[in-house]
């Protein structure tokens, strides 16, 4: 039979499938052959000698098993660090879409240590109180003066991208709160914004370190010549890896950031564990004087601690040494904080988490007769109106959080931060995967975030019968015991007696 044109095309196209088909079979077929010889000649791995090729996927599916758990496998709250539950509502709340919720709570208020709050027979009547203004650091010869209450946290530039910086920055000045630099040094996408901003002095002094890593004096001029840099944060230690300094893997340490920091490209960024000249309390006593007086501003500290015995060290030194001396604030982070890569043995094991550490650090304070003086951020896994309502009845002045903010930008908990593969574009370096994160539009889920949090924090306060959350106190809050029964805060932390407050 005589065929046309177009069937002697369709069959020589059909001819021409059916020999690419034998032939990618026939190349599926070797690979598959050469897998099983390297794998039942290989003595690195049990499983894939005694299961060549098909033990792979076991590889395979425990890696996409990191993704895919969260929306398949795990519960609304049993997820860690961070459940389904507590994302969700920073995804709403980022998003400015309902937070609304129906059919009652599927939290449970039995299990030990679980906060629930006080409502009062007569709550405080809804209207957008704006929250107490703060000054910080008064003996700065510029202090600081802010009504922000949630901030957000140190996140370095290279343990973040550029959109990323971008998108805070903006983020920040159109909600009107700080931002922390981290300990990467200053970068250009800090300051485009145009937000305030708290820079950060790590161990290694990145970004105003001399070539053998002690502080130079003119670069940290430099930096506080700034007018958006409002107040410097030395860090003694953080939520993820007390006792342990930064860890920037090389792969991430690109031309730019090497430059900021004062680096080689692709050199790994391992910070001291400590400030080699800060060896004791009067050290760190030493270096805020000196920072603050070569700054101009505000100056504090940030720590994990391990117990109060070093609290109460520091409130002593001070009372001796007169007002003037004390840190302007301290930035206090959870044993189970931390937005940073560690090592496991840190991140599960070390630090004292901030449920017992904040009502610990303003009780001392406030025996020392320096609570007023010195002014308490507190942060570590606070990323919900009830975790901040919690700490604001323990007595913190600020609340930072850098994970929260993470999740505005669409941070979905893949965990892979520290493998520059993080397929939201925030923790990467990866243009192709910086992509999706566009600067401007999750700017404004930034500020919507920390405006939402605002707002749901004055219900919390309102229901309890106060004005703002900063009037919330221990009374307001109440502890599951685990046995049916719960405890006020104020019993379980009684307020502590205030000392003589210590001398100018």
């Amino acid at each position: 039979m005589e065929t046309g044109p177009m069937a002697h095309f369709v069959l020589t196209l059909l001819e021409a499938l059916s020999v690419l088909f034998v032939l990618a079979v026939g190349i599926a077929i070797l690979g598959l052959g050469i897998l099983y010889v390297r794998d039942k000649t290989q003595t690195d791995s049990t499983l894939r000698r005694n299961y060549p090729v098909i033990a792979r996927f076991r590889y395979m599916f425990e890696h996409l098993g990191e993704f895919f758990r969260q929306y398949f496998f795990a519960f609304d709250r049993e997820e860690l660090p961070f459940n389904r539950a507590e994302r969700s509502w920073v995804y709403r709340a980022a998003k400015n879409v309902d937070m609304t919720v129906p059919f009652g709570s599927t939290r449970d208020l039995r299990p030990a240590g679980t906060v629930y709050f006080v409502n009062c027979a007569f709550p405080s009547l809804e209207h957008d109180t704006e929250p107490t203004r703060v000054t910080i650091g008064p003996y700065a010869r510029e202090p600081y003066e802010t009504s922000a209450i949630f901030n957000i946290s140190g996140m370095s530039y290279g343990a973040i991208s550029i959109p990323a910086v971008r998108a805070l920055s903006n983020g920040a000045r159109m909600a009107g709160i700080w931002m922390n630099t981290g300990e990467g040094g200053l970068s250009p996408y800090h300051l485009e914004g145009g937000c305030d901003i708290v820079f950060q002095i790590g161990t290694a002094k990145f970004g105003v370190r001399t070539e053998d890593g002690k502080l130079d004096d003119r670069k940290l001029q430099a930096v506080a010549a700034h007018e958006q840099v409002k107040m410097i944060e030395i860090k003694l230690s953080q939520g993820a890896k007390p006792g342990k300094g930064g860890i920037l893997p090389g792969v991430k340490v690109t031309e730019e950031i090497a430059r900021i920091r004062g680096l080689k490209v692709g050199e790994d960024a391992i910070s001291p564990n400590r400030h080699p000249e800060i060896d004791s309390v009067d050290d760190l006593l030493d270096m805020i004087e000196h920072v603050r007086e070569v700054s101009g501003l505000p100056t504090g500290f940030k720590i994990v601690t391990g117990g109060d015995e070093f609290l109460d060290d520091l409130c002593v030194a001070i009372r001796k040494r007169g007002a003037k001396s004390a840190p302007d604030f301290i930035s206090l982070d959870s044993g189970d904080g931390g937005s940073g890569a560690a090592p496991m043995s840190l991140i599960d094991n070390m630090g004292m988490p901030l449920k017992e550490s904040l009502p610990i650090l303003v009780d001392t304070l406030v025996r020392h007769g320096l609570r007023e003086r010195v002014k308490v951020c507190a942060s570590g896994k606070l990323i919900n109106p009830s975790e901040l309502a919690w700490a604001f009845a323990a007595g913190a002045d600020f609340v930072n959080s850098a994970r929260g903010f993470m999740f505005a930008l669409g941070c979905i908990q893949a965990l892979q931060c520290n493998r520059n593969t993080c397929p939201t574009g925030v923790t990467t370096h990866n243009p192709k995967l910086q992509y999706g994160l566009d600067p401007a539009n999750k700017a404004v889920r930034v500020a919507h975030y920390a405006a939402n949090m605002r707002h749901e924090l004055t219900i919390i306060a309102h229901s309890c019968g106060v004005s703002e959350p900063r009037a919330l106190k221990r009374r307001h809050a109440r502890i599951a015991l685990g046995n049916g029964r719960s405890i006020s805060m104020a019993d379980l932390f009684p307020d502590a007696q205030p000392a003589d407050k210590v001398v100018e």
